[in-house]
């Protein structure tokens, strides 16, 4: 009974505060943007040059998860990191003195807000982005059971990047060093060596295991993958999640045996 004593406890935390929603209503105006604006930009370019097998009702509602992630790997990450700043572990563990049962409760509430992010970022992605293909000629792909697929592997995708986020302020509870570390991975590091490993097919070969490439693999396409111009194959959806998965695991089990054992007095 602890373990849902831990998980009522969690749940009451994460909603009373603004954070979640917060966020969610900036990536909700982020992501509809940018599916709006890339419909009509990739429905522009496929009448001069034809993308091939790739489809584009799926390459445009990809960008729910492709430009989205980043928001549940911060609200994991804050999430967790709040409570080292603000000595609300404490009590946490006075209740429930095994921490390894908070930490568990803390990762199931996370991972499911995780995939309600994912919702959201659908809702942003496929409103805007069906409207802007209807203009088109391939449709919007939504009678399309292919399309419904890769929509729950978006789903999947954002629950484990908001495990990542959560692993991450396990493992690193200064709040601010998370935020950078988080950002600064996310938009300047990863894209970099993204591209610099798709130059060469032996680097491809490598770079595929990084989170942003596994997470366009467990999705199944992105805008980002098809540019790169290595050719280097991507991940089966299940090893994109398997990877992901791995990251998580990693992190949190680093993060347990280090910062969460420690007196947070």
């Amino acid at each position: 009974m602890n373990y849902v004593h831990a998980v009522r406890a969690e749940i009451t935390k994460i909603t009373s505060t603004r954070i979640w929603w917060v966020l969610a209503i900036i990536m909700v105006g982020y992501v509809g943007l940018v599916a709006a604006g890339g419909g009509l930009l990739i429905t522009a370019v496929a009448r001069e040059a034809p993308l091939g097998d790739v489809s584009l009702p799926r390459l445009v509602y990809s960008f729910a998860s492709s430009i989205g992630y980043v928001f549940p790997v911060l609200f994991g990450a804050l999430a967790v990191t709040a409570e080292f700043r603000h000595k609300t572990l404490t009590p946490a563990f006075l209740v429930t003195p095994r921490r390894a049962t908070v930490l568990w409760a803390k990762l199931t509430v996370l991972v499911v807000m995780g995939a309600v992010f994912g919702v959201l970022a659908l809702i942003a992605a496929v409103g805007p982005g069906a409207l802007t293909l209807s203009f088109g000629d391939s449709g919007t792909g939504l009678d399309q059971p292919e399309t419904w697929l890769m929509f729950a592997r978006i789903l999947l995708a954002m629950a484990l990047w908001a495990a990542i986020g959560a692993g991450l302020g396990v493992l690193v509870p200064s709040q601010v060093a998370a935020i950078v570390i988080v950002l600064a991975f996310t938009q300047f590091v990863e894209p970099i060596l993204r591209a610099a490993t798709s130059l060469a097919d032996w680097a491809s070969a490598i770079g595929r295991f990084l989170p942003g490439a596994a997470s366009d693999a467990l999705v199944g396409t992105s805008f980002f993958s098809i540019t790169q111009s290595g050719g280097g194959e991507q991940l089966p959806w299940w090893g994109g999640a398997l990877v992901l998965l791995a990251i998580a695991a990693v992190a949190t089990a680093a993060g347990y045996f280090t910062s969460w054992r420690r007196d947070v007095d």
